[in-house]
Formats: C-alpha cells, structure tokens, sequence
C-alpha cells in the first residue's frame, strides 16, 4: 500500500464576492491543516489552496494514505496480583492480557509510586485517510469564516454562495460526501461562458491544464501575472503608463477567471475635471486602470479586465466606453451644479445628515470639531510649533464636513474629503485650509501617509478623536467581531499623526480635550473619567501594534518603555530608540534579570506601608555591599536624572547600566529579607528606591531574558 496519495478538493457555486476570497482561500489552509494534523495524516506536507471567483481549491501532494498505528501502555492490577509466590500468572493477568489483546508473555513490569504493576501495550491500527475524509470534509468548509453567508435551500445551510459542484479526489478515487446538498464527484466546470460544463479529471495535474483548455486560469499568481503583462503592453502600445493601483490590481484578480486585458477611449473634455475625480469613477465605480503620460497628466484612456479570451470587434470596449462616458457625464454636471453654492453655505444642511443617533448630526459634530481643532492649534502655538494657526485649525473644521450634502459625495461617497478639498480650492479658500480638508480622513491605515500639513494633521486628529471618544461613550466599544465606526483605525491613526508629526500633545490631554468638547457641545454628554481611562488603554494598544509592526521595537521594549510613561508618544519613540541601541551592550540585560529580581522581591514583601521607610538610612547599610549600591545609585540617579531631563536617554541609560556589578554584588552578599525588622525594612527601602529612581525611561523588569 502506498504511503502517501494526492488529495484535490474543489469547491464550485455562484460568483464570489471578489474582496472575500483571498482571506477565505488562506482560512481554508489553516482549516484543512489543521484537520489533517489533528487526525494524524498531514505529517511534512502542506496544503496548497487557492481561489478564483466561481470556486474554492485546495490541494495536498502527499496526504497520508491511513493513520500511523497508536501504541498505548495500558497498566493493570499489581504484580504481585497478577502473579503467585512461584512467578506463575495468575487468572487477573490472563483476564488483563486478553482484555488488551496481547499474549500473557507479551506483559511487563513498571514501577509507579504505588508499587509494580503488570502493563502492556495495545497497537491500535489506523484508520484509512478515505475513511476518514467524508466526516472531516464537511465540517472543515462549513467552518470557513465568511464575512458574510446566504440560504439558498431547505432545510436551511448557510455558504457564501450557493454551491453547485464539488469536485474532492483522494488517489484518484472519489471522496464519498455531501456539502450544502451537492454530493461530491469526479468533474469541475469551465468558464461559464467559454469552457464545458463538465469535465472530468483524474489529478491535480490534469485538473489545472483541463481548466487552462476551458478559460479558467486558477492559481490568482497566473493571473495576476497575465494582466500586469498585458496592462504594461496596452500602455505601452499607446506610450503612456499605468496608473498604480494595487488594490484594483487585486480585486480584478480575483473578478476573472480568465482576464483579458482591453483598452477604451473617452472624449478629452472629461479632463477639465480633476484627476481625483475621473480616477475615483474609473476605479470604484467601473473597476478601470487610468492612464498617464509620463508628465503625470491623465490621457484621455482606460484599461479594463474582462473575463473573455478577447473583443471580438470591439463590442465589449464600446459598450465601456459607452458606459462610463455616462459616468463621467454625471460626474461633469454634478461638479458644475456644486461649484453655484459656496462650500459653506452647506453648513446649515448639515443638521439634517444625522451622524449617530446618540451623537447628534454632522453639523453637531462640526460644531465639536470646531472647539477641539482650536483646542490643539492653541497648545501647539503655546508650544512654540510655529506653523500652527487656531484660525486656520477653526475654518478648515468648519468647512471640513461641508463636501458631505454635495451631489458629487452624494453619488461618489468614496470622494467625502477630496471633494470638501477641491472645492475648497476652486472657491479661493487657502491652499492650507484646501489641503487640510483633502486629507483629513488620512491616514486610512498603517501604511497611508498621514496629511500634509499641520492644519490636516490637527482637523485629522479631532475627527478621529471624537468618533472614538464619542462611541466609547455611548457604549460603542469595538468587540472581536464588530468594529462599525472604524475605531481601532481612528486610533491607529491618531497614534500615526502624532509620532510621524513629532506633535507635542499628550494622548491623555487630547482624550481630556475631545470629553470636554462633547460636554460643551451638543449632545452635551458627561464622559466619565473610566471612559476616558478606556479610550486610553484603547489608544494605547495602538501604540503598541504601532511600534512593534511599523517601527519593529520587539514587544518587550515597547512593554518595558509604556510602563515608564506611554502619554507623550513622541517621547515615548525616542525612549525605545535609546533602549533598543543598548540592548546588546554587556551589562543591560544582567541588570535587567536583576531588576526583575527586586520588583519580585518588592511585590512579595507585601504592602509597601508595612514596610517602607521614608528614606533610606545610611546608619542601617551594615555591610560594604549595601554601602557601596547605595553611593552609587545616588551618583548616578543624579547624573542619569540630569541626562533624561535634557532627552539624552541613551547615556542615562548607559549610566544606569554601569549599576550591574553593584547590584550582582549586592545580591551575592546580602540577604534582605534578614530576621532583624530594622535592616530588613532598610534593605527593602533600598530596592524600592532604586526600582523607582531607575525606571523613569524605560522599566527594566519587562525585558525578557535572551534566548540561549
């Protein structure tokens, strides 16, 4: 019997939502892995899985073809039972024997804490993997994480999609199961409008060149490679270039089975509109590749994805063009109906646009923004930031929401800020105040770029601020599975702005700023000082997430630093870059064990009014060890103080380092916990001391030991 055997599982229905199925493609890898791991039949193997719009594949080389057998020691009744005074086996051996299935001679020995006792070992065999795929099938696709599923028949079985194939092969044989009410076969189905229904397959390598014959490319890297090919080939036919997009890229990846690269015209009238504009229309609304000249200017061509092997005639590019010339028509009356009302005559409109119920309109929000942007800009002025300018912060909050009631938001929503920025522009508002609203849905994720300017940065951060502050409050906390106002991305970019920034403001001040604007501001809501303390912690594991996956600070620094002051970020940076430069220096991480010794020792004294003194007395430093710890800590907790005050953290922290042969010392000759009240408490006094003294920059009892 062979010992390994191919397995191929594909799964085939209704058209996939494009954004959904690379996640689902990666979730069923674990799932399946997972499953056969557990089940003992993956061993080395991997699963390849992959995803295209009408089906789900997966696919392992070299799946066990049964279980490895399982030995267990089964242990039965004590020797001395189990044998009589002349070594003979007694009936409780022979009945313990042939209970497990072993001959009487096949019995043993092992000692245990309660005395001997007879065992033996019983062989379970295996089971054979196609007896055991039909079960885990079934269970391993219901349990993929779909954003969302749908009932298509009864009694009621949820999938994304309804399913109407499935193809599932085990060493060329089909695996015998049901899923969603299709019983598994031998065939897959081609491109729906190009290949054959049903075509049988005996492999996972006849299953992939069948499909290519029948127009359905299914590793996404072939396709992916296809269309970048024939995007740059099209661009290059016309001398222009293509519009970056890898978003686009990806989603047309995963739109078509079999893409094919065509290219479109539109009347140069179109470009009197701003790029943003026409890109957002060809991008979100028709899934279109814009076009460039190398100056950087739009030329009047597109690039589509289409799932045929080619246009013949052309049909298929008129019936685009045709299309989106009705877009961009839209889109040219809308800019010029918008451009008769100034951006803040819309103001007033705003009270009917409600944001959250319990949060009041936009124009209530606008009205929160307003007092937390002059909040920010007056700090910032008052910090000697130069740039900053409560009246611009004011204006560019109050217009900043206005784009929202525009029949150009209103049919391209996705346009909500970049609308307000170029309006803004085209009506004579500063260039400062323009690029401020442009930007200041920004930065949408770690690696978008944060506005441009301080006036974008201050109105970003307000809006963000009191979208979390004002949820928290409401009880709109972001759980597992649930995060509708897109909070743990307000937070990641309030964390964003102020480090990239350097902003002097501090996470609590700003979190006390947005509680008081919604207090003076309408809904007028009292935001309690445990709500603030969770919007806090909340912005605070951003940080984190922020400094280890953006900055690459391993977890103990980022830990050890946050524990010592996480409120000015900014500093908070520049306290990990100090730390992380000496990290590997010799005397760091012994002193670092040695602080985690004296927090231990600290934490189980007990309470610290048992047993701290208000100083440490110099009279009770009974031994050279103690004496010499204590001149030295002095000494340097003064120079080290002086370094931190003037943000010299590296050379505090080389200062403190030198402390290491003290300390070791300290703890080879003293004991602290001595029986006499007086020194003992004296000792304690001392480590608490310098726990607190030293731990100003960065927490050393947080760093984790090296790895040998």
């Amino acid at each position: 019997m062979k010992q390994t055997a191919e397995f191929l599982l594909e799964v085939g229905c209704e058209e996939i939502p494009a954004q959904m199925i690379a996640r689902a493609s990666s979730e069923l890898k674990v799932i399946l892995e997972k499953h056969f791991s557990a089940e003992r039949i993956l061993d080395s193997a991997e699963v390849h899985t992959y995803g295209a719009s009408r089906r789900m594949v997966a696919v392992c080389r070299a799946l066990r073809t049964r279980q490895p057998d399982s030995v267990e020691e089964v242990t039965g009744p004590p020797r001395s039972v189990a044998y009589d005074n002349v070594g003979r086996p007694t009936k409780a051996a022979e009945s313990f024997a042939a209970r497990q299935g072993v001959p009487v001679a096949k019995l043993y020995t092992v000692t245990t804490p309660r005395g001997e006792y007879v065992a033996a070992r019983r062989t379970t065999p295996g089971k054979l993997t196609r007896e055991i795929l039909p079960t885990l099938l079934p269970a391993a696709l219901f349990s993929i994480p779909w954003p969302r599923t749908m009932y298509w028949r009864r009694p009621a079985e949820r999938f994304v999609r309804p399913v109407r194939w499935i193809l599932a092969l085990f060493d060329g044989s089909v695996v015998p199961f049901e899923f969603a009410g299709v019983r598994a076969a031998n065939w897959t189905a081609g491109h729906r409008a190009l290949g054959r229904e049903r075509i049988v397959v005996r492999s996972f390598a006849d299953y992939i060149s069948q499909l290519r014959r029948n127009y359905v490319l299914v590793d996404p890297d072939e396709r992916r490679k296809k269309i970048l090919r024939e995007l740059r080939q099209h661009a290059s036919r016309a001398h222009l270039r293509v519009h970056e997009d890898p978003e686009l890229l990806e989603q047309v990846v995963y739109l078509n089975e079999f893409p094919t690269v065509i290219r479109g015209e539109f009347s140069p009238e179109y470009l009197r509109l701003p790029r943003e504009i026409l890109i957002t229309v060809m991008r979100d609304h028709q899934k279109y590749f814009a076009l460039e000249r190398s100056s950087g200017e739009l030329a009047p061509h597109f690039l589509a994805v289409i799932n045929l092997d080619r246009d013949a005639g052309g049909i298929v590019r008129a019936g685009h063009e045709r299309v989106l010339r009705a877009r961009f028509s839209d889109a040219s009356f809308f800019w010029d109906v918008d451009q008769k009302t100034p951006l803040g005559n819309n103001l007033a409109k705003l009270t009917a646009v409600t944001y959250e119920s319990r949060l009041g309109s936009y124009a209530d929000k606008t009205a929160r923004l307003r007092a937390l942007a002059r909040t920010m800009a007056e700090h910032l002025a008052a910090a000697g930031v130069q740039e900053a300018s409560v009246a611009s912060a004011d204006r560019a909050a109050e217009l900043a929401k206005c784009d929202l009631v525009t029949e150009m938001v209103r049919e391209f929503p996705e346009l909500q800020g970049i609308v307000g920025g170029l309006y803004a522009a085209r009506q004579g508002e500063p260039a400062e105040i323009a690029w401020a609203i442009y930007d200041h849905y920004r930065p949408s994720g770690l690696e978008d770029w944060i506005p441009r300017n301080l006036t974008g940065c201050i109105l970003s951060l307000a809006d963000k601020l009191d979208t979390l502050v004002g949820c928290f409050a409401i009880g709109l906390v972001p759980t597992g599975s649930s995060d509708p106002f897109a909070l743990r991305r307000a937070a990641l970019g309030i964390v964003k702005v102020i480090l990239e920034k350097n902003l002097p403001l501090t996470l609590g001040s700003l979190v006390t700023a947005a509680s008081c604007a919604l207090q003076s501001q309408p809904p007028n809501l009292m935001v309690s000082e445990t709500i603030q303390q969770q919007v806090l912690e909340f912005l605070l594991e951003r940080a984190r997430f922020v400094f280890r996956e953006r900055y690459g600070f391993p977890y103990d620094e980022v830990n050890s630093v946050l524990a010592a002051g996480a409120d000015d970020l900014p500093d908070a940076l520049r306290r990990l870059e100090a730390l992380h430069s000496i990290r590997r220096t010799k005397n760091f991480e012994p002193l670092a064990a040695s602080f985690k010794r004296i927090r231990n020792i600290v934490e189980k004294a007990g309470p610290d009014e048992h047993w701290r003194l208000p100083d440490v007395r110099t009279d009770l430093l009974a031994l050279e060890a103690e004496q010499a710890l204590h001149r030295a800590a002095q000494r340097v907790a003064q120079q080290a103080e002086s370094h931190r005050l003037a943000g010299r953290y590296r050379e505090a922290l080389l200062l403190i380092a030198e402390l290491r042969p003290l300390v070791d010392r300290f703890f080879d000759e003293v004991l602290v916990m001595a029986e006499q009240e007086d020194l003992r408490r004296n000792r304690l006094t001392l480590l608490a001391k310098l726990l607190r003294e030293f731990s100003r920059i960065a927490d050393f009892s947080e760093i984790a030991a090296a790895q040998k």
